[in-house]
């Protein structure tokens, strides 16, 4: 997260120097630095595989986490903690708020949960932001796929009933730079009791896969790109049992981000205005 440089001189570790599975390494770095700040943006975040390798995901989305929020507590440093919309079920049709009972259906939402819950027994400082359906343009994330797939010949099949609130990774990393700069005074970051807990920090507003797609689409086509070049007549809807994927997906799991704006003034843009801002930047 290269934008958290501007609160202050910014530790990234690679994966050898602080791997979640060797939790030494990971305490020997925190020990070594004594950040101000910890932010923890790494876990196992497949799904899938996360369903297939259950003692690994929960190694590193529920013991890992714990440990580093030990840390922090130790060293007097605020921790921030990246969850999940999904440790919740899907069974809503409006937004999840932070008020709703998590009830995750696979091992990844569980390991999450279970992350979120040791990170609060810590006693620590700690903000646990829950975001959705994190995008950027590179990787192997549904918006990057997609990205790649429209440039290419024959159908693009797409999960047309799951929903949920998608998010650009850089948005989110802006916003949670702000946050924490809120809580900055006289070069201390200071966060009460009362700030301390869960939020939900996700794009504004609720999405279908199918809906991305088409606005993907409609973005590309009003930069230049035709119709016919990106297939746009190839997308077809379909039910996500279709992939018969190893682990279930909540079908609704949209957040609310209201509490967070209420106590923070922190907000994300509709992710419409996200996506085509991510699609013009260089």
């Amino acid at each position: 997260m290269p934008v958290l440089a501007t609160l202050g001189t910014v530790v990234a570790p690679s994966h050898a120097e602080a791997d979640l599975a060797r939790l030494d390494s990971v305490r020997d770095v925190i020990r070594r630095e004594r950040p101000s700040i910890i932010v923890n943006a790494a876990a196992l975040t497949n799904v899938d595989r996360s369903e297939r390798a259950p003692d690994l995901a929960y190694r590193l989305n529920d013991v890992a986490p714990g440990a580093m929020a030990a840390e922090a507590r130790a060293i007097g440093a605020v921790f921030v903690h990246y969850s999940t919309d999904y440790v919740f079920d899907g069974s809503r049709t409006t937004p999840y708020t932070e008020a709703d009972e998590p009830r995750p259906i696979n091992v990844y939402g569980a390991s999450k949960l279970a992350g979120e819950r040791r990170v609060a027994e810590s006693g620590g400082s700690y903000l646990i932001l829950r975001t959705s359906w994190v995008y950027s343009r590179a990787g192997a994330g549904f918006v990057a796929t997609i990205l790649r797939q429209l440039g290419q010949p024959g159908e693009l099949r797409v999960v047309a009933d799951q929903t949920g609130s998608p998010t650009w990774s850089r948005a989110l990393a802006l916003k949670t730079t702000a946050l924490l700069r809120g809580l900055t005074y006289g070069g201390d970051i200071v966060l009460s009791d009362a700030l301390r807990g869960v939020y939900h920090l996700g794009g504004a507003g609720v999405a279908s896969r199918v809906e991305i797609v088409n606005e993907i689409i409609a973005a590309l086509v009003e930069g230049g790109r035709s119709a016919e070049t990106i297939h746009e007549r190839l997308v077809i809807p379909v039910p996500a049992s279709e992939f018969d994927a190893a682990a279930p997906r909540p079908r609704f799991s949209a957040l609310s981000n209201a509490r967070i704006e209420h106590r923070f003034g922190i907000a994300l843009d509709p992710w419409r205005v996200d996506l085509r801002r991510m699609l013009a930047a260089d």
